[in-house]
């Protein structure tokens, strides 16, 4: 279940209530007159099932209550009403499905900025992918793909294609491209820091690295790898059971192949460089490409619960 606690402007109290009683799935409805001073209005609160939550949102918007009023949406973590359980009931699909596109843009517009803690993460991320590649050391490589935050901008350019925000497209376009670009150049003088204190040295770039070498060679399987994880990462972020990210971070190699790809250039080894910067647009493209799927099968299935759950009623 959801709660929302809107503010309305009291002339339009009445239309928000309508609202909120004529859509299946709703319940727990209050109304304080005039309780609202910034804006000044009326608070209106209700729940919600999941389920039913985007359409409602929608509503609000329609009315325009997100310009003159405000929309605040909360998780509830235990719901005992019988009404609750009512709602849910009568409320189209299953709240694990359900989508949120308001939460979902707003979540993904965040990790798509480019600020300095974002590239601060992908750098530390892309060292130690560094690290690991040198080290032919499988822990490390995985440590640095659970650090790295670029799965973000990548959900922000599948939500912009989406819901047709280019915009959006180029803000999370610029936060990837930028991110990466920076974490690169520092990775290349953090190579050349180590390999001055004898830590990283040349013969290291060219050993067989049998635990580590796919980084560098891309072929078909990086892209179906990248492309299911894009999946599963898009369902993360949509549904309530958002427990997978962590497991999509470790399965696709992103950050290693931007370090692998810094090291090589570092030591001239340009062929190491190109194979670990198609690895790495491998990888991209794959997750951009089932994201913006995923989203539109997400949104094609619930325009048909809708329609199916409005065919029913009286």
């Amino acid at each position: 279940m959801l709660h929302l606690r809107l503010i309305t402007p009291a002339d339009r109290t009445d239309d928000v209530v309508r609202l909120i009683e004529t859509t299946v799935g709703t319940t727990h409805l209050v109304v304080l007159a005039g309780a609202a001073r910034n804006p000044a209005g009326d608070v209106v609160m209700c729940d919600v099932a999941r389920e039913a939550g985007d359409e409602l949102i929608d509503g609000l918007r329609g009315l325009g209550l997100d310009r003159t009023g405000s929309i605040a949406v909360e998780n509830i973590d235990l719901s005992l009403s019988k009404r609750a359980d009512k709602a849910e009931d009568e409320a189209p699909g299953e709240g694990a499905d359900a989508v949120l596109w308001e939460h979902l843009a707003d979540a993904v517009h965040e990790e798509s900025t480019l600020t300095v803690t974002y590239v601060a993460f992908l750098a530390v991320a892309t060292m130690l992918a560094a690290c690991g590649v040198m080290l032919d050391n499988a822990i490390l490589i995985v440590g640095a793909m659970a650090v790295g935050p670029e799965f973000g901008p990548l959900a922000g350019i599948s939500t912009a294609l989406v819901r047709k925000a280019p915009h959006l497209v180029w803000r999370s376009l610029w936060a990837l491209l930028a991110g990466f670009a920076a974490a690169m150049v520092l990775t290349v003088g953090f190579s050349w820091l180590l390999d001055a204190f004898g830590l990283f040295e040349k013969s290291m770039v060219e050993a067989a690295r049998p635990n580590t070498a796919f980084i560098w060679k891309p072929d078909w399987m990086s892209f179906v790898v990248a492309f299911l994880a894009g999946i599963a990462g898009t369902l993360s972020l949509t549904s309530a059971k958002s427990g997978a990210l962590i497991g999509v971070a470790i399965s696709v190699t992103t950050v290693p192949a931007a370090a692998n790809a810094a090291v090589a250039f570092s030591y001239r080894d340009y062929s190491q460089t190109w194979g670990s910067t198609w690895q790495l647009l491998a990888n991209l493209g794959g997750i951009v490409v089932a994201g913006t799927l995923t989203l539109l099968a997400q949104k094609s299935f619930w325009t048909w619960q809708r329609e199916r759950a409005a065919a029913r009623l009286p």
